[in-house]
């Protein structure tokens, strides 16, 4: 694809970061965060700094190697093609993970809008279907189009969730932070738990490496859009989360599916609850837009090497990657199907714990791929730091989560050997 082609630009690019990370997460995790308190302010401070570590790794490796696939190529050229295919299988089924728990999250913020949508599991489920197969259409309409909704979006969600965290920041019960830490657990249990939940919230700080060749001037954008959206969604997820924390009482917040919606109407009335489940839901659209579009790029990558299936390769007339685009939100159905019966606070912590457990491997190989290929001991020393906090976060992740993520990823294996040997 030649320079003046790309579709996708800095801005474009930013936003794919930005709104691949402010998506569900920012307004569930309240619910999740609730029975760890003013505690789980020990989590943020550790998932944003390590995100931002991985952030300033990620685009150094852009700028090393400006190649479709992301982490998946990073993985590849610094340690060989089976590492490469490990981390492009684990990668991809973090994000068809993360578009099932979008898509729950889809539906908890039009519940709060009209409550009869998803007053049953069933429907529940049904609402955040509708919404993550609209974002496939949109996907296949070609990545300049899933560019343009990505933009939109972002726009529509950041500045009235900076709002809300400022503005709601004054009237904050300082009574809500008090136990510090409710659970009952040491502050090291508290923190390793709640790193693995707020790091969902950090996930997608990769996404522009993703589609490199789709973005114009590439070396310099995506290392550039890699920080900045990774400074920009932090701040305004760690002040809403905790805003939303000193909000509410934390057995109110246990059992909300729209907690930040629940907040703003406690403090300003139903019309300011209803306007923020609005802007939950055009976050949760953005969000689902930018995984599915990262759903079908980094096997798109992979395929063309022959790691994964040709299959992910193919185009459509509009140069979607239009097979990619439909197994990943196929698979993404059948994981909300399969699940529709626990709560929808419940269903989102399971999708968001697998979905962390699988990007681990990822962000592992990335920063050990700079601290064995890369070169400056500031990066170096910004890498080794990336390294140990993903790992960190692993221990956090929890047992079922990652047994879970292990035999999916194990599962893989066989089509990379038969690849290997029909190859």
């Amino acid at each position: 694809m030649t320079n003046s082609r790309r579709p996708l630009g800095f801005w474009s690019a930013t936003a794919l970061v930005v709104g691949s990370m402010i998506g569900s997460g920012t307004f569930l995790l309240p619910a999740t965060l609730a029975p760890y308190g003013a505690a789980t302010l020990i989590g943020w401070a550790i998932t944003l700094c390590g995100a931002l570590l991985l952030a300033v790794t990620f685009a150094r490796l852009a700028k090393r190697w400006p190649q479709t696939g992301g982490p998946y190529v990073f993985a590849r050229n610094a340690f060989g093609e089976l590492p490469g295919f490990m981390v492009a299988w684990s990668y991809w089924i973090s994000m068809w993970c993360a578009i099932a728990a979008i898509a729950v999250a889809f539906a908890g913020s039009v519940g709060a809008i009209f409550p009869a949508l998803t007053a049953t599991p069933v429907r529940a489920a049904a609402c955040g279907l509708v919404a993550l197969w609209l974002c496939a259409g949109v996907n296949l309409l070609g990545v300049r189009e899933a560019g343009r909704l990505q933009l939109l979006t972002t726009v529509l969600k950041v500045v009235p969730l900076l709002l809300f965290g400022l503005v709601a920041l004054w009237f904050v019960d300082t009574g809500h932070y008090v136990p510090f830490n409710p659970s009952g657990q040491s502050l090291g249990a508290v923190a390793g738990a709640t790193v693995a939940l707020t790091l969902w919230a950090m996930i997608g700080l990769e996404a522009a490496t993703v589609p490199a060749d789709s973005v114009d001037d590439a070396p310099r954008t995506v290392a550039r859009a890699t920080v900045a959206g990774t400074a920009i969604a932090g701040i305004a997820t760690v002040l809403a989360c905790t805003t939303v924390i000193g909000l509410l009482p934390a057995d109110v917040l246990a059992h909300s599916g729209a907690p930040m919606a629940d907040a703003a109407a406690a403090l300003w009335g139903p019309t300011a609850g209803m306007l923020l489940a609005v802007v939950m839901a055009i976050s949760c659209v953005g969000a689902l837009n930018g995984w599915t579009l990262l759903s079908a790029q980094l096997p798109m990558a992979a395929a063309r090497d022959g790691v994964l299936p040709r299959a992910f390769a193919r185009e459509n007339r509009r140069g979607a990657p239009a097979f990619g685009v439909i197994i990943s939100c196929l698979l993404a159905t059948v994981l909300v199907i399969c699940n529709y019966n626990r709560s929808l606070v419940d269903l989102f912590k399971f999708s968001v714990l697998l979905s962390t457990a699988a990007t681990l491997l990822p962000y592992l190989a990335g920063s050990a791929a700079w601290l064995w290929r890369g070169t400056g001991t500031g990066s170096r020393i910004a890498a080794a730091g990336a390294l140990a906090f993903s790992g960190y976060a692993i221990v956090g992740v929890g047992s079922e989560a990652l047994a879970w993520g292990g035999v999916l990823v194990i599962a893989g294996l066989p089509i990379y050997f038969w690849l290997r040997r029909k190859g």
